[in-house]
């Protein structure tokens, strides 16, 4: 879902992105609800982990590609194990197929100036007795050449009465060259149809005491604009009035500082 936003700001902003599905799992309908435009967005669904990212260095070292997902690191199985029989053993395989292949997009990227994004999962390491025994496919070679590293979380559902709309999401900056790692944001990711801005920006409002939280009532400008969270998001929601002016009530600090410096 994160990376699907991230591709249609990409496309918004006049950008290139291009999908690599190894997965072959990617839902284009759900793509477009999120506000990526099909028609634009490369897509490719490899049969091996080296075709995936023999296509990914083809399309980084054209430099016609500004954001590059990649879907997922877990799925790029290497060729000898496709071949190979049910059960046999392929150790390293895949974390040498990374190494060699980060090798070679890390300074390419760079020079043209491509975003790449892998999607990976969490597998847990068995016999550990102390520290976590969470850790990630592929190998330590895209821990130590990634910029920045989010861990990406289910924390709860957002409910309507009994209906489960969503889940509710937090995210951690593990890894960050770029700005101070560890921070942490939470938000809402609806089913069908992404990020929910609308319950986010409910949220900030409540932090910054722009909006009042009183019991399960919430309330601004001294009127009540629901009572629980999710009446409360709607009322938000249908009136693009108070959107507008909950957004540059939150946007003020930030524009005072900047014509302050």
């Amino acid at each position: 879902t994160l990376t699907l936003h991230a591709i249609a700001q990409c496309q918004a902003t006049g950008g290139v992105a291009a999908f690599i599905d190894a997965e072959h799992a990617l839902d284009i309908h759900y793509a477009q609800n999120l506000g990526v435009n099909a028609k634009e967005l490369l897509v490719s669904q490899p049969d091996s982990g080296e075709q995936a990212l023999d296509i990914a260095e083809i399309l980084v070292r054209s430099g016609a590609v500004d954001l590059l997902v990649i879907d997922s690191v877990a799925a790029l199985v290497p060729q000898a194990e496709l071949d190979g029989d049910m059960g046999a053993s392929h150790m390293g395989l895949q974390a040498r197929l990374m190494s060699q292949a980060l090798r070679k997009l890390a300074g390419t990227a760079h020079r043209t100036g491509t975003t790449i994004v892998f999607i990976n999962q969490l597998r847990m390491k068995i016999g550990v007795m102390f520290g976590s025994p969470e850790t990630t496919t592929g190998g330590h070679a895209l821990k130590y050449y990634a910029s920045v590293r989010l861990d990406i979380r289910r924390i709860g559902a957002v409910k309507q009465g009994e209906e489960v709309l969503g889940n509710r999401t937090r995210v951690k900056v593990v890894k960050n060259k770029l700005a101070p790692p560890f921070r942490k944001a939470e938000f809402d990711i609806r089913y069908g149809k992404g990020i929910d801005a609308v319950g986010d920006l409910l949220d900030r409002a409540v932090d910054a005491s722009i909006v009042e939280k009183s019991g399960s009532y919430y309330r601004f400008g001294g009127k009540n604009i629901g009572q629980g969270r999710e009446n409360a998001r709607d009322a938000i929601e249908k009136d693009g009035k108070l959107r507008e002016i909950l957004v540059a009530q939150l946007q003020a600090p930030a524009k005072a500082s900047r014509k302050a410096a």
